[in-house]
């Protein structure tokens, strides 16, 4: 791969988010970008981007403050409970995460924007146990990637493994626990 042409974020699950954090030696914080550029966001707080020591300063998102790792995974476990995305993104090198953005559908200019901003897939996907599957669509409700869809006319769960993201949101949402993640 080309290192000089690669994308800014990559997705993970909130697991590997916490891995992430647990290998820093130090946190800043700032307020998300997207979520001021709409004004506030309905399902999360704004100062949610989190920064590695090593990550050069955002200018466009305020001025970031130290914060302890404690805090940064009191953020990854609100992250959960809001339903965000983990996606950590990279400045010079694919070798390198220099943050975590926490991202939701209604704020973040990726999905609010289709198209205009590259994220690579998580290693992970998603497997659904079909046999277990109630069709009751609380995964769709979370795939902000588009890769679940109830079919209307015979209500049952449709899946499109190629848009999936491997994010495992679904997975922490599904009530009868049939959404694994494995492998890509």
């Amino acid at each position: 791969m080309d290192e000089s042409k690669f994308n800014m974020h990559y997705v993970c699950t909130h697991e590997e988010a916490r891995l992430l954090i647990e290998a820093q030696e130090g946190f800043r914080l700032t307020n998300c970008g997207c979520r001021e550029e709409v004004g506030g966001c309905s399902r999360s707080r704004t100062d949610v981007c989190l920064m590695f020591p090593q990550a050069k300063e955002v200018s466009d998102a305020g001025a970031p403050w130290t914060i302890s790792r404690e805090e940064a995974l009191a953020i990854l476990r609100e992250a959960g409970e809001k339903r965000l995305v983990t996606r950590p993104w990279r400045e010079d090198t694919l070798e390198r995460t220099d943050g975590i953005c926490f991202c939701c559908d209604c704020c973040c200019g990726y999905f609010r924007e289709p198209g205009r901003w590259e994220c690579d897939r998580g290693v992970m996907v998603e497997r659904t146990d079909r046999e277990s599957c109630t069709n009751c669509g609380t995964c769709v409700e979370v795939c902000y990637f588009g890769a679940r869809a109830i079919e209307l006319e015979k209500g049952t769960l449709v899946i499109d493994r190629e848009k999936c993201y491997g994010c495992g949101l679904c997975v922490a949402a599904c009530p009868e626990g049939n959404i694994e993640l494995v492998p890509r």
